[in-house]
């Protein structure tokens, strides 16, 4: 399969152009990244989104796997010598692995199975007469079946010798394409999921109680059923089987074989169809399109998650202020620390404001020291254990003491999993793993992408069973997450972590050491071009990265913004043209708007390059996240016994899923709103009406304690 077949199935599988594609697959080929050829190619891939080359992408690496599977099994069926001009063109002309592996199957080589014995022991001429329906009822069956007795193959009588050619009949019909295409079909289109309460779990109230005896169409199922029902399996408190009219798909298989009802072996072949289908179709699709299903609806999952973590990389960052962050706990106190505007840690304290200690005295003179000696700003205290005990008691301290330091509640996911990472263990080796988790806080108040970067993606807390799904395609989805956050925001190369670097486009990992090794030893950059001093940073990486990099302050003005260092001649020029240098062309859209940019056009960078080189000189280095803003929760509702039916609440949305949205609203365990309650027209999507970190107000429709669940409605519906 060439090449061009390649992009003609991809520009059909996505619907667009053959010159953007062909152009795309040619840059990714040679090493180009998404985050590049989106944002600095325009022209090449006639302005495709970063979505389309990501899906370009995943579309080639597709195709590239299926043609190498091509090569393996036409190798095989060759050594076989059983590979014809008709069947080489079929599998070359196949775009879907399962069809290609139907294909392959009647020449797969198999393990012994019951017709493999019965083929060795001599049978399979019985099985083509019984196949073939072409032998007459006049004929003399026990004549005809007596000569295929072979007592030392252990076919001893008739009986044997049936049943023998039936499995070989048998499996050659489970092995016929078109069959199991048919079969296939006929499961999807009509089949049921359902699900029932296993013995041991029949007396018991659980999360999966709608399960316990649940029936719904294969067409219509959700994905988060499905994951639901799969978790729910694992635990032993469900069983699972798809059902289906049996009797329907036998007549369906009927219809494809030679049935001859005057053939002296048509009962035989009757048996055979109805032995395929039970014991190889059936269980076999089954269990096969369980996972077909269960692939839809991990990657349905995978991608909410990786569209929920990517609103919450991208939260409002409170930007260089000076905070306080507090780790809030009871017996074991409230980890409280204190960062510089450019996240540098200052100072550490443990305070006991809370039962058992109850030390609120001097918990009080500690954070008031804290907040006069450094001039805090923002306290960012966690929403963990004894959160809401935290905030009332802080903001008391404020109150009291006419403080102008504002309280926000930050989110605790994933701060354990950093605190206790080998990376924390480097950056703070003397602190405890409770502090450095404080500082992680006050940190993700600061520059949530910044921080958030540091652990893995799936440990932010917003997946919808994410622990079940598919880890290495979570993986791969969720660092394509990160990458196009970090890029879409831009990164200052000069105080940048080696984690936030490393997913700039083209750096990685080890450049990413590099650079904050060299800066370590010889300062600051300067420019952008001193990049290129880093070791083993070559040309090609400088390209890929260069435009995604920030350096305020440096000589060049240009450094600071979005355009590609492989622009700033264009700049320069623009500049000249208008008798000002570039600092008196940037940011004054006076001037701006002067410039023709049809006089600019160069073969490298046409009209669309240049609209963003325009946009950018507008707003330089302009930070595309929301302004930073904050939400204070009801101080009289701190846990779920606290709250009553109709109570109207302030909230935050915390997560997302296909069935609704998770919002939390300050009594440690977040509240649902089915996808029902989150409007009044109907709603298809929840994400179209609600993103991770909202802030909205809530209805309470129903408590239950027991199972800690809280329904909601949006009511600003």
């Amino acid at each position: 399969m060439n090449g061009q077949t390649i992009i003609n199935w991809i520009c059909e599988d996505l619907n667009l152009p053959q010159g953007g594609v062909s152009n795309t697959v040619s840059m990714l080929s040679q090493g180009d990244t998404v985050p590049f050829i989106s944002r600095y190619r325009k022209e090449k891939t006639g302005n495709l989104t970063e979505v389309n080359v990501r899906d370009i992408d995943e579309k080639l690496q597709y195709y590239i796997e299926l043609t190498a599977r091509k090569e393996t099994i036409l190798n095989s069926i060759e050594e076989q010598k059983k590979l014809t001009p008709q069947l080489k063109k079929e599998i070359e002309d196949c775009k879907e692995k399962t069809k290609l592996e139907d294909i392959y199957l009647p020449y797969k080589p198999k393990k012994q199975t019951k017709a493999t014995v019965a083929k060795e022991a001599g049978l399979e001429p019985l099985a083509i007469m019984i196949m073939e329906q072409k032998i007459s009822m006049k004929e003399n069956r026990q004549k005809i079946l007596e000569g295929f007795l072979n007592p030392k193959k252990g076919i001893d009588d008739i009986e044997k010798a049936v049943s023998g050619a039936i499995d070989i009949v048998a499996e050659q019909i489970s092995d016929t394409p078109a069959i199991r295409g048919l079969i296939r079909n006929f499961i999807l289109n009509t089949g049921a999921m359902r699900s029932k309460v296993t013995k041991a779990a029949q007396d018991i109230k659980t999360k999966y109680e709608m399960y316990y005896d649940y029936n719904e169409s294969l067409k219509t199922i959700a994905g988060h059923r499905l994951l639901a029902i799969r978790r729910g399996t694992k635990e032993k408190v469900l069983s699972w089987k798809i059902v289906i009219d049996e009797e329907q798909a036998v007549e369906l298989i009927l219809a494809q074989v030679a049935v001859n009802n005057r053939s002296l072996f048509y009962p035989e072949l009757f048996i055979s169809v109805k032995t395929a289908f039970d014991r190889h179709l059936y269980t076999s699709l089954q269990a096969e399109i369980f996972v077909s299903k269960m692939e839809d609806a991990d990657r349905e999952a995978i991608n909410v998650f990786a569209l929920n973590a990517k609103n919450i990389l991208l939260a409002p960052p409170a930007g260089h202020k000076i905070i306080m962050g507090i780790d809030p706990g009871f017996r074991t106190g409230c980890k409280t620390v204190v960062i510089d505007s450019n996240g540098n840690f200052k100072e550490y304290h443990s305070i006991f404001p809370h039962q058992p200690e109850n030390r609120t005295k001097e918990a009080e003179e500690i954070l008031l020291d804290l907040i006069e000696e450094y001039d805090v700003e923002l306290i960012a205290i966690g929403n963990g254990t004894a959160s809401k005990e935290t905030v009332s008691f802080v903001s008391g301290v404020i109150e009291r003491n006419n403080l102008n330091s504002k309280v926000v509640i930050v989110s605790e996911a994933g701060a354990s999993v950093y605190s206790a990472s080998p990376l924390a263990v480097e950056e703070f080796p003397n602190l405890d793993v409770t502090v450095r988790g404080a500082i992680s806080i006050a940190r993700r108040l600061q520059d949530p992408l910044a921080e958030l970067v540091k652990i893995e993606p799936k440990s932010i807390g917003v997946g919808q069973y994410q622990h079940d799904v598919n880890q290495v395609h979570l993986k791969k989805q969720l660092d394509a997450t990160v990458e196009s956050a970090v890029n879409f925001v831009g990164v200052n190369l000069n105080s940048a972590s080696v984690e936030l670097l490393s997913y700039v486009a083209g750096i990685g990992k080890t450049t990413a050491k590099n650079i904050v090794n060299f800066r370590m030893e010889n300062g600051s950059f300067s420019g952008k071009m001193d990049l290129k001093r880093t070791p083993s940073l070559g040309e090609k990486t400088f390209t890929q990265c260069a435009g995604f990099l920030r350096i305020p302050g440096s000589e060049n003005p240009l450094d600071n913004s979005a355009i590609h260092p492989e622009n700033y001649a264009i700049v320069e020029k623009m500049a000249s043209d208008l008798s000002v240098d570039i600092g008196g062309l940037i940011g004054n859209e006076t001037l701006i708007s002067k410039i023709k940019i049809n006089d600019y056009v160069t073969d490298s960078a046409g009209l669309l390059t240049l609209a963003d080189i325009i946009s950018e000189l507008k707003k330089p280095g302009f930070d595309p996240r929301k302004d930073f803003s904050n939400i204070e929760f009801d101080s009289s509702i701190n846990e779920i016994s606290d709250l009553k039916e109709d109570m109207i609440l302030d909230g935050v949305v915390t997560n997302v899923a296909n069935f609704g949205a998770f919002v939390d609203i300050g009594v440690h365990q977040d509240g649902l709103i089915h996808i029902s309650k989150l409007s009044s027209k109907f709603v298809k999507d929840p994400q179209s009406v609600v993103s991770v970190g909202d802030r909205i107000k809530v209805r309470v429709l129903k408590v239950d304690p027991e199972l800690k669940r809280i329904s909601l409605e949006n009511a600003g519906k």
